[in-house]
């Protein structure tokens, strides 16, 4: 992990630009002394662009903003993401401290370089896991989201045929086998014409 984006918010710069000293605790100044190629982006624009050769972003930032740009940037790229501490940023971020924030690890001046090694190790670290559990939990949604459609189709085969469900899962896996057809696929159809022909059969009743 060599090459870093910072993120600058405005209101955050104008006093910590002002002095040779603060300049040096700004993010890219510690990064650069630690050895990383860094970038700086203050707009959507630019950070889009940089991302695109970043190992990981460095959000400069208070609290509130991070969920915004971390949804924004995850958009263009998977990559680590860190909050830069500051008096700054902190003290902008006092009324959002319970906040559930995405990030991957926190940074600040005042840490050693191996510290700073470590931390970007460990939130690539859980980048990484962070998508394994999302990637699992929109599985899991899927699955559920199938198997809502197979067990409404199967109650209508049931109910129509007088069947057991068991009897019913039979007919929808043959069905699907000879359509080479996912089972879910199957399911949907009938349970799509049994309500249309429901909704047709109370229009008539209503005339």
């Amino acid at each position: 992990m060599r090459s870093l984006v910072v993120i600058h918010n405005h209101a955050t710069d104008t006093d910590r630009h002002a002095s040779a000293a603060s300049k040096q605790l700004l993010p890219e100044s510690v990064m650069r002394a630690c050895g990383y190629e860094v970038a700086t982006a203050s707009g959507e624009e630019q950070a889009r662009t940089r991302i695109a050769e970043a190992d990981a972003l460095i959000l400069d930032l208070p609290v509130p903003e991070i969920q915004i740009w971390s949804r924004r940037v995850l958009d263009w790229k998977i990559v680590p993401i860190l909050w830069w501490c500051s008096d700054a940023t902190a003290t902008l971020s006092v009324e959002a401290c319970e906040d559930g924030v995405m990030a991957d690890g926190v940074l600040s001046a005042s840490m050693q370089p191996t510290e700073i090694h470590w931390t970007l190790q460990f939130g690539a670290k859980q980048c990484f896991e962070r998508q394994q559990w999302q990637l699992e939990r929109k599985q899991l949604l899927a699955k559920l989201e199938e198997r809502k459609w197979i067990d409404m189709a199967k109650g209508i085969l049931c109910e129509i045929k007088h069947i057991s469900e068991a009897e019913a899962y039979d007919i929808l896996r043959k069905q699907a086998m000879n359509e080479r057809k996912r089972l879910v696929d199957v399911a949907a159809s009938i349970v799509n014409v049994y309500h249309l022909l429901q909704e047709q059969k109370q229009g008539r009743k209503k005339r």
